[in-house]
């Protein structure tokens, strides 16, 4: 039989789909590999496992004999969750990082331009500059004219040109 295109089609079958926010998952598994790596996780896990033990030896009744084959389950369980959640973590991570270091590359070629830029203004600011009398130049230079004036009022003096 050949699918019709103006009719939908029929379901064959309802399918039942979990619906999870993929950031609000990232950032709750954020949330616990940042409290698995404390020193308080590692003491209340020692209390635990500490009081699983003392119960399961001391007291009369026993919920987990020795092996502590349940215990055992638990931290298996335990360890099978939190190693997914510290990678899901470490990727968001490694992801939140990636962007930091394209936004600094980023900064950074438009820093460089932009002392290039400045750069160059300063270069033609000298030039410019080396073309400008300065008022050191300017005093070299009238002192030079009131030497020569001095000089030739003296020898005007002494061929007597100059009257009183």
């Amino acid at each position: 039989m050949t699918e019709r295109l103006d009719q939908p089609r029929e379901l064959a079958a309802i399918r039942f789909r979990l619906y999870y926010d993929p950031e609000a998952f990232g950032r709750l598994s954020e949330r616990i590999a940042r409290f698995l790596g404390t020193a308080r996780f590692i003491v209340y896990m020692t209390v635990f496992i500490t009081v699983w033990l003392l119960w399961n030896t001391l007291l009369p009744i026993k919920f987990d004999p020795y092996p502590f084959i349940f215990l055992t389950l638990m931290l298996s369980l335990q360890a099978s969750y939190a190693a997914p959640l510290i990678l899901l973590a470490q990727n968001r991570q490694a992801d939140r990082d990636r962007v930091q270091y394209e936004q600094d590359r980023v900064r950074a070629e438009r820093n460089q331009s932009e002392i290039e830029y400045l750069l160059r203004e300063i270069a033609s600011l000298r030039l410019a500059l080396g073309e400008v009398a300065t008022r050191d130049y300017i005093r070299s230079e009238l002192q030079h004219l009131h030497e020569d004036l001095r000089e030739g009022l003296r020898e005007d003096f002494r061929n007597g040109a100059v009257r009183h």
